[in-house]
């Protein structure tokens, strides 16, 4: 940006309301490239925000002290004034609030922008009108272009806090009495949004956007909000017309009035101002100033030498002091830049390092690092002094300092003055990080900065909405305004009352009215209670938003509740495994509540579906498997894992090895009954796949998982088609089996003789908790004859007791005891071949036969595992042949294949 450039120049004057900003920004995008200096970090979000509504994030650029966002084809920037980029050559260029010129503190940076900075075809400063004579006696080139106010603006004198109108800003200069009138406010008005200088960006949008969402209808502020900021503000009473100003306590110009006072009345809707509270009333003179807009024009600009000298620190400060004989300029008085480097220079160390030009230049930009804790000149320049030496020395800030200033700050608990401090602090740091070449990384320590900053800003906006907002009195007087008598409430019971009167009950999100009111009475206190509860609802939905999962759950209906509230329900998605939600949410809520209370419980449930199918979601999502297993793969999850063997015998039979090692590390088990995944058939997956598979099937009424624990359950008839297999359990007689179980019975069995028949051991009735009744019916539910017999029982000696004597013969005349009999079954296969399911052993191999079933010989054996017990490697009902096909399901097949070869 330099003064030799060429282009057109125009001063754009006139008061608040007027466009300017919107008038510049439409400048702007009618050129190639463009540059925009704004008063305020918030005001040049706002801007970049619109711009990039209209252009897109790929072309603008948003560059403040503390937020740098510079996309590869920028072609737009949207700047703080201090931190408009120097020799671009933009096509364009802005600069608003030029009337800041002559502001003691900033005032010489606007200057500097106004004597120097051009843009190449056209340069736009907007501003008040009391610039023209300034702005014509310096740039003889400027064209003046006068723009007038959209609406009109009314002087209405004084009015006490409690007769103050709905969207009303209060205007003071303190934070004592800001916290004051906001808390008069609560009490009388429901509440009122803070918007004051010291906040950050994030906080201070958050209160804007909490009185322009209409949560409040005041907001309570300091002139920073004099600035440009867009506000639904009707009136602007001012609680003080004296303010420090840095060094003292002064009254405030009629210009300066006017600018907070011009906030009032947006666009084409008339404003009105006063005073309230303790302030005096305005004087006529000042009153019609303001109205019309007529204040003395500026006489004196704001000036520093910008020309400065590096070559020491003495020369740098003689420089920055130097004076100017220009009639229109006045040096600016000591600002804090220039007293942080003269009580640097006196520091040992610091001039010490400071001995050549870079070194000087970069103590310079140290220096001009704010003072946002604003706590004392000598701590700021104690924590400057730390920040030149490590850059001096070791070229960048080191991570493990940086992070231990990070972490301190790094604490979102405390009052509002406590978070308060801690944001200024962090605000340093923020700053710092954007510098470029301070850091080791300077994208981590933005983005570290950033979310310390946002955290506390958001809890700042917290405490302050805690503190000062009543959101429920607030909406309630807003939307009762013609029932002011009427006074609703909702207690913890969810019990709302009007006047004291009980009108009904909210449950959750649905307000069930009282039926014992006549029908009119219940009409006008149903309207009032709806009116009432909307800030309910909103409190109500941002309580459940940030509830943990903890306290949320899904009931077997698939019911979704919050404690003992029911919220909503699932209904079926797209896909099986991403059901969707319906909130139970009264339309009088309104769609942002709905929305809120949906999100959240589609939230939920995702992660809900995520945790408790892990396995299932990670099958579904392996494009490592082709062919027949992830043809089995997809079978398995579109039944939720869990399947029938039999279903897909054909499939299975047909896996070679390498498909089967694939799945098996997905936990499948090829079981003889089921192909199933083990952890799925914990209570929890268990729950959430009945519900699941209830939905898929379009069930009107869901059946219940049984309770955790069972190996065994009654069979119930009637229940849809799959219930059992979904349950975990196989339906066998007239109890159903769990299938891991199952599994494990089926393990045992097959080392018994299952042609010539054979007995069950106690194992088996162990692993089935049955009696041996029971197991029998089991049995047969499972394809086996059963035949019962009685016999003698024979009393077992345990090991190591001596047997009972045989007892004496009998006599002729005595009748010989009876012998205690015992009942036992005897157990064969009775289906064929083709009717019994294929598996494997828990080691990895496949039960031995061929394909007609038999089997010969003794029992292999006895085989570890749970249970003990003899356990065979093999399962069919008549004696092999002695050649034996090699199994598939045996992971030791091709090895078997060689030896037999060799």
């Amino acid at each position: 940006m330099s003064s030799s450039l060429q282009g057109r120049i125009t001063a754009v004057l006139g008061p608040t309301n007027t466009g300017k900003t919107h008038f510049a920004i439409e400048r702007m995008l009618g050129h190639r490239t463009g540059i925009i200096g704004l008063p305020l970090r918030l005001l040049a979000r706002e801007v970049y925000d619109k711009i990039v509504a209209i252009r897109g994030p790929s072309v603008v650029a948003l560059v403040t002290g503390e937020e740098r966002i510079v996309p590869e084809r920028v072609k737009y920037w949207v700047c703080t004034v201090e931190a408009m980029p120097d020799g671009m050559g933009c096509d364009f260029l802005a600069v608003d609030e030029i009337q800041l010129c002559a502001d003691p503190e900033r005032g010489h940076v606007f200057t500097d922008r106004l004597l120097h900075a051009r843009g190449l075809h056209e340069t736009l400063f907007m501003g008040a009108s009391t610039m023209k004579s300034a702005i014509a006696a310096n740039i003889p080139k400027a064209e003046f272009l006068h723009r007038e106010r959209f609406s009109t603006l009314t002087h209405t004198g004084s009015k006490k806090i409690s007769r103050m109108p709905e969207r009303s800003a209060i205007v003071g200069f303190s934070v004592d009495s800001l916290y004051a009138t906001a808390e008069l406010l609560r009490r009388q008005k429901g509440g009122a949004a803070v918007v004051m200088g010291a906040l950050s960006p994030r906080t201070r949008n958050a209160q804007v956007e909490l009185y322009q969402n209409g949560d409040v209808d005041y907001l309570v502020a300091t002139d920073a909000i004099g600035m440009g900021l867009n506000l639904d503000v009707k009136h602007v009473a001012f609680s003080s017309l004296t303010k420090f100003d840095g060094r003292k306590m002064r009254h405030l110009q009629a210009n300066e009035l006017a600018q907070i006072a011009g906030r009032a009345g947006r666009h084409m809707n008339n404003g009105t101002f006063g005073v309230t509270g303790e302030a005096p009333a305005l004087d006529d003179q000042t009153a019609l100033a303001i109205c019309e807009n007529r204040f003395a024009p500026v006489k004196k600009l704001q000036w520093r030498n910008n020309r400065l000298q590096f070559g020491t620190v003495s020369a740098l400060i003689r420089s920055l002091e130097e004076r100017t004989d220009d009639d229109w300029l006045t040096r600016v008085r000591d600002s804090d830049d220039l007293i942080a480097l003269k009580a640097l220079s006196v520091d040992p160390e610091v001039a010490a390092r400071a001995s050549d030009g870079a070194s000087v230049r970069l103590l310079w930009d140290v220096c001009r690092i704010p003072d946002f804790r604003d706590i004392s000149t000598s701590e700021h320049a104690g924590l400057l002094s730390q920040i030149y030496n490590y850059l001096h020395e070791k070229g960048r800030l080191p991570d493990d300092w940086l992070a231990r200033q990070i972490k301190r700050i790094d604490n979102c608990h405390g009052d509002i003055d406590a978070l308060s401090k801690r944001l200024a602090f962090i605000r340093t740091w923020t700053y710092v990080a954007q510098r470029k070449g301070w850091v080791r990384d300077e994208s981590h320590w933005r983005e570290a900065t950033r979310t310390v900053e946002d955290r506390l800003s958001d809890a700042l906006h917290g405490a302050l909405t805690q503190r000062f907002v009543d959101r429920r009195t607030s909406v309630l007087l807003r939307r009762l305004k013609q029932k002011e008598a009427l006074v609703a409430e909702v207690n913890d019971q969810g019990e709302v009352t009007v006047e004291g009167e009980l009108i009904g009950k909210l449950e959750g999100f649905r307000f069930k009215q009282d039926a014992s009111k006549s029908p009119d009475e219940a009409k006008t206190l149903k309207a009032a209670s709806l009116q009432a509860l909307a800030p309910h609802f909103h409190l109500a939905a941002d309580k459940f938003y940030n509830a943990p999962d903890t306290e949320m759950d899904f009931t077997e209906q698939g019911g979704l509740m919050w404690g003992t509230l029911a919220v909503g329900k699932l209904v079926p998605g797209g896909d099986a495994l991403k059901p969707s939600v319906e909130a139970f949410v009264d339309e009088e809520a309104g769609p942002d509540v709905a929305q809120k209370v949906a999100r959240r419980l589609q939230h939920f449930i995702d992660r809900k579906v995520a945790t408790l199918l892990e396995p299932l979601l990670a099958l579904s999502k392996d494009e490592a498997l082709t062919g027949l297993a992830r043809g089995l793969a997809f079978q398995l999850v579109e039944n939720f894992g869990v399947l029938d063997r039999a279903v897909v015998a054909n499939d299975v039979k047909s896996l070679d090895q390498e498909a089967r090692g694939a799945l098996r590390k997905h936990g499948i088990r090829f079981g003889q009954f089921t192909i199933f995944m083990p952890l799925l058939l914990k209570p929890a997956p268990t729950r959430l796949r009945l519900v699941l598979w209830s939905m898929s099937k379009g069930l009107s009424e869901f059946p219940e998982s049984p309770p955790p624990g069972l190996v065994t359950i009654p069979v119930i008839d009637g229940l849809p088609e799959g219930t059992y297999l979904q349950s975990g359990y196989r339906p066998a007689g007239q109890r159903s089996i769990r299938i891991d179980m199952l599994e494990r019975l089926a393990d045992q069995l097959r080392v018994e003789d299952s042609r010539g028949g054979f007995e069950a051991k106690a194992d088996m009735l162990s692993i089935t908790g049955m009696t041996l009744e029971q197991f029998a019916d089991l049995m047969m539910g499972l394809g086996y004859k059963a035949e019962k017999g009685e016999r003698e029982k024979v009393k077992v000696v345990p090991e190591g007791e001596t047997p009972a004597p045989a007892p004496a013969p009998v006599t002729e005349d005595e009748t010989p005891a009876a012998p205690e009999m015992e009942v036992f079954y005897t157990f064969a296969w009775g289906g064929n071949r083709g009717n019994k399911p294929q598996g494997e052993r828990r080691g990895g191999g496949k039960p031995q036969g061929n394909s007609k079933g038999k089997q010969g010989g003794k029992p292999r054996g006895k085989q570890g595992g749970k249970g003990g017990g003899n356990k065979a490697q093999s399962f069919q009902a008549r004696p092999p042949k002695k050649e034996k096909p090699i199994d598939p399901d045996n992971p030791f097949a091709a090895a078997l294949m060689g030896l037999k070869k060799d």
